[in-house]
């Protein structure tokens, strides 16, 4: 473990710009995007206390 954390400590994180990204959104429609948006805020924007 702490090897893990060492490591993990040392390790540079590197940020991507949204800007970015845009190349890899051909293909998607805007019905699809909206679908997705949604997903995100409505699963990821909740914490289950009894999971943890």
């Amino acid at each position: 473990m702490l090897d893990l954390a060492r490591a993990l400590a040392e390790r540079k994180t590197r940020t991507v710009k949204g800007k970015d990204l845009l190349p890899f959104t051909t293909g998607f429609s805007k019905e699809d995007l909206e679908v997705m948006r949604q997903a995100v805020e409505e699963d990821c924007e909740r914490v289950e206390l009894s999971e943890w």
